[in-house]
């Protein structure tokens, strides 16, 4: 019998096929209607079943085996970006405004390859694999509801393994991390209430514009004096609106921003030594601040024993060289939402390729993928499901 990664070349084409028309018709979170069809179409072809889980996009696809054993779950997200894609290719995105820059085609397809890998193995498989195509990611709100909804009961999920690509890993390498690989994620909300007036009369106005110039810059000194230097955070801010006329001081101004932390006590101390120095600066500058703090992901963390099993499986896939350990990314994932319920491992799939001009990173509108590295992909999501049960048996 082939082995996975033997088999997985033998479909790529496939695979490019299907991240081709997905990257062309990029749908943005929740809205993945003609994505969600592509996707149960292809799990019927090969025999997968259909599992309604009660969201209006997404797919959950169950796949038996001839024997019992336990349940690994193979997740992808499926969502795109509100970003108008500047690449000059065949598969360029046909919808305005809209992009898959972040590389969720390449995880579809990818795990749409291993869909076809495990089920041409359904006989010799011990053990039932769930495949979850989960929506909206990129708001950090799909895993959420897709847990909330059940997705991992009926049958219950043992185990869940997942991949993001990464530009700045060469396509034929992967990332195994045990610990933290991507970082806590949450948003902060921040208005800024002062007293309006003539731009050449200051003294007579209580300028909120000048307070949130002021308390961006303290907020910077909560990173470089009060956290730990081995320890890693980011504040920032996003989006600030103030005024409408270049010589009229404005009333207030509102800013939204993101925070991202590795360390759990850091990330529960962070809302309160924020608010402590947006406060103090605020009536050090006659303003009023309301802050809002929303928690909306934890740190995605890779269980040191699960992560060093799966070296075994990887190493058949990509080789001993091919299996790299990488710094962690302070991006995010929903990923860690499923880590929090059970056991699951996270990996970076190298998708970079400098000669062909693959350097781009995340959310650029130049983002692009080696098409070699979905064979990768989906024989890794593969081996993982199969050697687990195996393992297992």
């Amino acid at each position: 019998m082939k082995t996975f990664i033997e088999r997985a070349t033998e479909i790529q084409q496939d695979m490019i096929g299907f991240r081709r028309k997905l990257h062309k018709d990029p749908e943005i979170s929740f809205k993945e209607y003609r994505t969600t069809e592509m996707i149960k179409q292809i799990l019927i072809r090969f025999g997968v079943e259909i599992v309604e889980w009660g969201g209006e996009t997404g797919v959950v696809g169950l796949l038996k085996g001839a024997l019992s054993g336990p349940v690994i779950a193979l997740r992808a997200d499926i969502d795109a970006l509100p970003i108008q894609e500047e690449n000059d290719c065949v598969y360029r995105s046909q919808n305005s405004g809209a992009m898959h820059a972040c590389g969720h085609d390449i995880h579809t397809a990818g795990l749409l390859g291993a869909v076809i890998l495990l089920a041409e193995r359904r006989n010799s498989l011990s053990g039932t694999v769930k495949f979850i195509f989960q929506p909206a990611e990129e708001i950090n709100a799909g895993a959420k509801l897709m847990l909330e909804k059940g997705v991992l009961d009926n049958p219950a999920v043992s185990v869940i393994f997942g991949l993001h690509n990464m530009p700045s890993i060469p396509c034929g390498k992967v990332c195994l991390k045990p610990g933290g690989l991507m970082a806590a994620v949450d948003t902060t909300f921040l208005t800024i209430n002062g007293v309006g007036g003539h731009g050449a009369i200051p003294h007579r106005t209580h300028d909120p514009i000048t307070a949130t110039a002021a308390i961006i810059q303290g907020l910077q000194t909560v990173v470089s004096r009060q956290v730990d230097p081995l320890d890693s955070a980011v504040i920032s801010f996003g989006t600030i609106h103030g005024g409408d006329a270049n010589n009229v001081i404005p009333e207030k101004v509102e800013l939204t921003g993101t925070v991202r932390t590795f360390n759990p006590t850091l990330q529960a101390q962070m809302p309160e030594r924020m608010r402590s120095v947006i406060d103090g600066i605020a009536a050090a500058m006659q303003t009023e601040a309301k802050f809002i703090y929303r928690k909306d992901l934890p740190v995605v963390f890779n269980p040191p024993e699960l992560a060093e099993w799966c070296r075994g499986p990887l190493e058949k896939v990509f080789g001993s060289e091919g299996v790299i350990n990488f710094s962690p990314s302070m991006g995010g994932e929903d990923f860690a939402c499923f880590q929090e319920r059970i056991p699951g491992v996270f990996l970076f799939l190298g998708v970079g390729n400098e000669a062909k001009g693959i350097v781009n990173q995340w959310h650029n509108p130049r983002f692009d993928a080696d098409e070699d590295s979905l064979r990768y992909g989906a024989a890794a999501l593969a081996q993982l499901a199969y050697d687990y049960m195996e393992n297992r048996r």
